[in-house]
């Protein structure tokens, strides 16, 4: 009783159950098969509820894939932090897409907004931002086009992982990476050295 208690007394935090339900249904079931009813059941709310804080279900999907697109920009701090800490070598961005790649909920919470950025113009611009955080991270050290060439190849990798049954190996995104970065920028050139 106490529980419903402080739920009616706090919507927003109701809100934010519905919402959270709604995201990791998304990241499980898709977001094509999202009904108010289930919903409703995740988050153990009745099923008005869910009308009641959001007037259609593209409203509450919409909510859900801001929520999931927030949990990548966290992930993307983390990315920012360790590259700060520890340098944007080829190999410290093929630890970080080699741990990202055995974390189920955050490769199925990127695809999820990717996909759905495909076929919803409304959304495109959330995917492309997420996207280009990664480039803005890289870019620094190597220059826009190896920046973006890298995102692309990440961007294919976590794809991959949802279509294949392969556990690529750190030492292969290693070495492609390598090849898509080449030097840093702000390293001299073997031609300009000083010997």
């Amino acid at each position: 009783m106490a529980e419903s208690a402080r739920r009616r007394r706090d919507p927003e935090a109701r809100r934010r159950e519905i919402v959270t339900a709604t995201a990791e249904l998304i990241v499980e079931v898709g977001a094509d098969a999202i009904t108010h009813r289930m919903v409703a059941a995740r988050a153990g709310v009745p099923l008005g509820a869910t009308t009641q804080y959001f007037d259609t279900l593209d409203d509450l999907r919409s909510a859900a894939f801001r929520a999931l697109a927030d949990e990548i920009e966290c992930r993307l701090d983390g990315v920012r932090q360790t590259l700060a800490e520890r340098g944007a070598g080829a190999d410290v961005i093929a630890a970080l897409v080699h741990d990202s790649i055995h974390d189920g909920h955050a490769v199925q919470a990127d695809r999820a907004v990717v996909t759905a950025a495909v076929h919803d113009p409304r959304l495109r611009e959330l995917a492309r931002h997420l996207s280009d955080r990664l480039v803005d991270l890289l870019e620094p050290t190597y220059g826009a086009d190896r920046a973006r060439a890298a995102m692309i190849f990440i961007d294919g990798v976590m794809w991959s992982t949802q279509i294949r049954d392969v556990d690529l190996e750190q030492s292969f995104l290693e070495s492609a990476l390598a090849r898509i970065l080449g030097e840093p920028l702000s390293l001299p050139s073997a031609a300009t050295a000083i010997p």
